[in-house]
């Protein structure tokens, strides 16, 4: 009943897809594809713009996590002492709520949209990439964090709270050790879903594989971009295995 509504509301037609010239120019691109590109030049381009990519990616989230870390552990009830008592003060509330509306904004902002901000404050780069990544990855690592440490067990981390340990003691001794491998495992994925953004921000003059990539379709040149999807396909399955390593290390 809403499929169709939501179809003509977004103009959704696949069927142009089948059209004749629309079909012939995609098959002769995708057709250009084999075989990639493999010189030595290409390659040592390919490398460094890789090796951009996953730097981009590294520091946005090394960002992302020193914004997040403070937002996370200030606007967690769990580890207040004023939270023992019932009702909470009125500005240690007030401040948990600006913590959290500040997460709200970061995070409401595509990382795509900070990227055209960036490059227009700093100029096409790297650095605009870094800082739109870790823009809005600190208020979605800020946001799931808070609710990780709220989901355990609160007894341990109050009990220290209530025995005259500091938030510090009640985070390391009481909070962390149920919730690390969690935290690892969230932390790492963004860190995937970071580099699949750092490409996406790459068209938009943030360097790297997606600046590349956005170059060689533009000169339909098929085996360059097929040589650059198989490295970015690489990478995710990278990613997706050091995660896997460290999510078993952590069980």
């Amino acid at each position: 009943m809403l499929l169709w509504p939501l179809a003509v509301l977004t103009e959704f037609k696949p069927w142009v897809l089948a059209d004749e010239r629309s079909l012939r120019s995609t098959l002769h691109f995708l057709a250009s594809f084999v075989p990639p590109r493999m010189d030595a030049e290409f390659l040592l381009m390919l490398a460094h713009e890789t090796w951009r990519t996953v730097a981009i990616a590294t520091a946005g989230m090394t960002l992302a996590w020193l914004i997040a870390v403070p937002l996370a552990l200030g606007s967690t009830a769990r580890l207040s002492v004023s939270a023992l008592a019932h009702p909470m003060s009125s500005f240690p509330f007030a401040v948990r709520t600006l913590l959290r509306w500040t997460m709200v904004v970061l995070r409401s902002v595509p990382e795509l949209v900070w990227a055209l901000l960036f490059v227009r404050v700093v100029g096409l780069g790297p650095t605009a990439g870094v800082l739109a990544i870790g823009i809005a990855y600190g208020g979605m690592l800020g946001k799931v964090y808070a609710e990780i440490l709220e989901s355990g067990d609160p007894a341990p981390t109050q009990a220290l709270l209530r025995n005259g340990s500091g938030r510090l003691q009640a985070l390391l001794f009481g909070t962390l050790p149920q919730c690390a491998s969690e935290l690892v495992s969230y932390t790492v994925y963004r860190w995937e879903c970071a580099i699949r953004a750092s490409v996406v921000l790459g068209f938009v003059g943030a360097g790297g594989l997606g600046q590349l990539l956005d170059s060689a379709a533009k000169m339909f040149s098929g085996g360059e971009v097929s040589s650059i999807l198989l490295v970015f396909i690489a990478l995710v399955a990278v990613s997706d295995r050091i995660s896997a390593v460290l999510r078993r290390a952590m069980a």
